[in-house]
């Protein structure tokens, strides 16, 4: 198969790498900087050792990577897709299936909005690949994988065919969801990260410094779990008004082997692929300690792409999120800081 990888980050590093050293398809990358990209990427496994991925293609331009793709896979933050939706969709052909492997973060409301009529979507409901970029362009690790991959999809005429070329991509079980609210909604980072930064920071403001930089999973609390498991059982009454499958979407406590706030606690702290992810910090203006990093991912994307999508969803039906509503909340307020300076 033709597969276009779009986006550079560490799950693009990891995809294209592991997609490519399979040597049976021909894998394209389209990113920004195409000229800090090696030829072949180095990716280390827990299982497999060291993959060596050929990447056939390496491009700034839409229209040498894109063009002739059977698969389109978008490996982007929330705030990138639509843009780059709006860059590759004069070079989409007929009959190629566009998808994200992140899609909690607006990918299908953009999608549908943006690409050509009737153009095939899909959308994995969680990432099969815990990811971390060693080398720029170069050497990536795979920290894990997901047992069991699930797909949502949008104008797909053969969606059995679509989850044996997932489960043969990834080599990975992958299963059809009965609709694609089943994967863009999602119990995951849009609700994780948001519950620890909160818990973290509820009282920070500019001027106060941190003596270190903390562990974000290994040091994770009971509040922590609590407001999780809160905003979790929104998105379940959420969820009830929808056209989507009874239990499609397992509860935090279910997903993550727990029967209440502390066992959710012992289990985020000792699952190894989250060991060694530190809080997102950064140095003081003045050296003198650490402040919250505003302007990462956890920001710019869980909340606006995430946590915001899912409770505007609940308020479009009627649902009230009054723990969303508080995270919301002070999320913006940390927003607003991060305008100023700090």
């Amino acid at each position: 198969m033709n597969i276009c990888i779009c986006g550079g980050g560490n799950l693009g590093h990891v995809i294209t790498g592991f997609l490519a050293s399979k040597g049976d398809n021909e894998v394209n990358l389209l990113t920004r900087h195409p000229e800090r990209w090696a030829g072949e990427l180095l990716i280390h496994t827990p299982d497999e050792g060291d993959l060596h991925g050929r990447v056939h293609r390496i491009s700034s331009n839409p229209a040498e990577v894109v063009r002739g793709a059977d698969i389109v896979l978008l490996c982007l933050p929330g705030y990138s897709i639509a843009d780059v939706l709006e860059e590759i969709r004069g070079d989409i052909t007929p009959g190629t299936i566009v998808g994200s492997v992140v899609s909690s973060t607006g990918f299908f409301d953009a999608a549908h909005r943006l690409l050509p009529a009737n153009t095939p979507l899909f959308g994995f409901q969680r990432v099969p690949f815990i990811a971390r970029t060693e080398v720029y362009g170069h050497s990536a690790t795979l920290m894990g994988r997901k047992p069991q991959l699930s797909i949502g999809m949008m104008g797909v005429e053969d969606p059995e065919t679509l989850c044996l070329t997932m489960e043969n991509l990834f080599l990975t079980p992958t299963k059809a969801l009965h609709s694609h609210y089943e994967a863009c909604l999602s119990n995951s980072n849009p609700l994780l990260h948001p519950s620890r930064l909160f818990t973290m920071w509820s009282e920070w403001r500019p001027g106060i410094v941190f003596p270190s930089v903390g562990m974000f999973y290994e040091e994770w609390t009971d509040e922590a779990s609590e407001v999780y498991i809160a905003m979790d059982r929104e998105l379940h009454q959420l969820l009830d008004v929808l056209p989507v499958r009874p239990g499609c979407l397992p509860t935090v406590l279910e997903y993550y082997e727990s029967t209440d706030v502390a066992s959710l606690t012992r289990k985020l702290r000792s699952i190894k692929a989250f060991h060694g992810i530190k809080m997102p910090m950064r140095e003081a203006g003045d050296g003198s300690g650490y402040v919250p990093d505003l302007r990462s991912r956890y920001f710019t994307e869980d909340f606006p792409y995430g946590l915001d999508i899912i409770r505007a969803t609940a308020q479009r039906h009627h649902i009230s999120t009054p723990t969303m509503d508080r995270i919301h909340e002070w999320g913006e307020k940390m927003q607003r800081y991060a305008t100023e300076s700090y």
